[in-house]
């Protein structure tokens, strides 16, 4: 009886190897690249304002068609796109927000002498009021953040795929390099030149 038994043996065993799970496969250099794109796009893009981003990547594969930009409506809609995305940028880093006495957040503008409210029904105290003027700060932000969205637009394959459909070795090298560059050296001055402001698109101040 040991004899069948012993044949048995290595059955078993091939039956166990082959149901075990293969071994994952690595991954390749351009995988590796796309997965940090979508890393590097994802943590830009918590530096903007929500309502840029999302209009960004809602209307850029319309516009673009794919990335294709068959006519050149397809070129005027897309560069009209990244103009306004960009001076939304720019301008919302000027407005800021504050609650009423019944808690309600309010906003508003940001100006030399205070800060205009957007909602004419809502007034704010002279002097409460001067607390918000505009500042150095309000421009280097705004400044840093239409690089930052101009990092985002390059890390969009459809715009890039548009205006730049066979780039070199070192063009890709290029547009990946220059918009993770871009990304780090802006969200390091974020960091260390932060703003007090919380306008439309940015997260609300609790008091």
């Amino acid at each position: 009886m040991s004899a069948p038994l012993e044949t048995q043996q290595p059955l078993l065993e091939n039956n166990i190897n082959n149901n075990a799970a293969p071994a994952p496969t690595p991954k390749t250099s351009t995988q590796k690249a796309m997965r940090k794109t979508f890393k590097g796009t994802a943590h830009l893009a918590n530096l903007l304002p929500t309502g840029t981003v999302l209009t960004f990547q809602m209307f850029s594969p319309a516009f673009t068609q794919q990335g294709k930009c068959p006519t050149v409506i397809n070129h005027t809609m897309t560069v009209s796109l990244l103009i306004f995305c960009s001076v939304s940028s720019f301008l919302l880093c000027f407005t800021d927000s504050f609650r009423d006495e019944r808690g309600k957040v309010r906003y508003g503008l940001a100006t030399f002498k205070g800060l205009w409210v957007l909602d004419g029904s809502q007034t704010i105290a002279a002097e409460e009021a001067t607390k918000y003027k505009l500042t150095f700060i309000d421009f280097f932000h705004a400044f840093m953040s239409v690089l930052v969205f101009g990092a985002v637009a390059l890390f969009n394959q459809n715009i890039v795929n548009c205006f730049y459909p066979q780039p070199s070795e070192e063009g890709k090298q290029l547009l990946f390099a220059v918009p993770v560059g871009v990304g780090v050296v802006c969200s390091i001055l974020f960091v260390l030149f932060p703003t007090r402001r919380h306008g439309i698109g940015f997260p609300l101040s609790r008091c």
